[in-house]
């Protein structure tokens, strides 16, 4: 095995398949441990094991140098296994709630033995299979989706998980999560490299964020580099991330270093979220969200509601539609022009400010009544921009109180 850290790995390297041939039989290609860390608290939550291949004359190949050559040369299954064993036995004593995860070629998934010869690398070494990930990519299961749900299955009776890798990427299909017994949906580094500057790619994260929680799955992120992509990532719901930011991949070696590292919490990223949560209990299912967020909407002695940059209503609680004279439905999709004219002049001076980024408490004004038969009020208002992952304003909340009554 390796005994210092990998140098930075050349991507362009072309390596023969005498090369390749000779790696495996001096195994030479040998597993290295990136950590999955816990993006609310930033600990330690398990291991990807990683082939590197420290080649004597263009230093360290990465897989995607060499696993194709051995897919295409049946060498796969042998270099898998020296990988799995070495992994096993740097990891038997890997302490609870910890895991490992490994990812399984789509070659592999051609053969009903896999499973087996998982278990037996395994109990070779007494690492419990209860604490193993196994990682198969979506393009594994094009056109060989029964054979993959017997071997899946059969992993998942021997305690395995098992993870759908590089999910949206090109063969995403719904039927796969439903066929198959996924725990976990990894988010592809494509969509994390580009988060910061690409409002569509977050929208896509969140969706497969919200898809995993509703199906009961965990969610990890794979490239996490910046400080910029954790924090969205936290803040879209994502549970689990790996990359550069959290640590490289290294031998064996290193673990024991990596399990008693001191978590990376950067407190400006880290402190209001994950009091927000524990707080609000926001670890819950959606729908379990949904019931309390609501609960707290309507139970709220004020009205409130969320506006869109086109100041529509998009969503409000009874207390505000009364103070307004107007059923809840009369209000969603509609402007506040719309539904409170003879108020709009009055508060639109403070809607545009919202949206340009300022907080606004404590506004006292008129309420001229809508209706005839009713007098007029007088309210205070309080105006709050909503930013989205990448602090861009995306709405206005606004708090009203009536004060005629006081």
């Amino acid at each position: 095995m390796q005994s210092s850290t990998p140098k930075q790995p050349d991507n362009t390297i072309r390596v023969s398949l005498i090369d390749v041939q000779r790696a495996i039989e001096s195994e030479a290609i040998v597993p290295c441990f990136q950590p999955i860390v816990e993006l609310r608290t930033g600990r330690l939550a398990g291991l990807e094991v990683l082939a590197r291949w420290e080649h004597p004359e263009h230093g360290l190949v990465l897989p995607q140098n060499f696993i194709p050559i051995a897919e295409e040369n049946g060498l796969i299954g042998q270099l898998t296994h020296q990988i799995l064993t070495k992994a096993f036995f740097s990891t038997a004593l890997l302490p609870e709630p910890l895991f490992l995860a490994v990812n399984i070629s789509p070659i592999q998934l051609h053969y009903l033995s896999l499973p087996r010869q998982i278990r037996d690398a395994a109990e070779d070494y007494g690492f419990p299979l209860k604490q193993l990930t196994v990682e198969i990519t979506e393009s594994a299961l094009v056109n060989n989706l029964e054979r993959a749900r017997k071997i899946a299955i059969e992993l998942r009776e021997m305690g395995c998980q098992l993870a759908l890798d590089d999910f949206g990427t090109g063969y995403s299909s719904l039927r796969h999560l439903r066929a198959l017994p996924f725990s976990k949906l990894k988010i592809d580094r494509s969509f994390v490299e580009s988060l910061p500057y690409e409002r569509e790619s977050r929208k896509i994260v969140a969706a497969v964020v919200g898809l995993g929680h509703s199906l009961d799955m965990m969610t990890v992120a794979e490239g996490v580099e910046t400080e910029e992509q954790a924090d969205m990532l936290l803040r879209l719901g994502c549970q689990f991330g790996q990359g550069w930011l959290f640590g490289r991949p290294l031998p064996a070696e290193y673990i024991p270093d990596m399990m008693v590292a001191e978590p990376r919490i950067p407190s400006a990223r880290f402190s209001a979220p994950a009091i927000s949560t524990a707080a609000f209990g926001l670890d819950a299912m959606p729908a379990q969200r949904l019931a309390q967020l609501e609960a707290i909407y309507d139970g709220a002695p004020m009205g409130l509601c969320f506006l869109d940059k086109n100041f529509r209503y998009i969503s409000l609680n009874r207390r505000l539609a009364e103070m307004n004279g107007a059923p809840v439905e009369a209000h969603l999709g509609r402007t506040v022009d719309e539904v409170i004219p003879t108020v709009f002049p009055i508060i639109e001076p403070y809607l545009h400010r919202a949206l340009n980024g300022e907080a606004i408490p404590k506004v006292e004004a008129p309420k001229p009544a809508n209706n005839p038969d009713y007098a007029d009020r007088r309210i205070l208002l309080s105006y709050q921009p909503v930013f989205d992952e990448a602090r861009e304003v995306i709405g206005i909340s606004v708090a009203v109180v009536d004060l005629t009554e006081l």
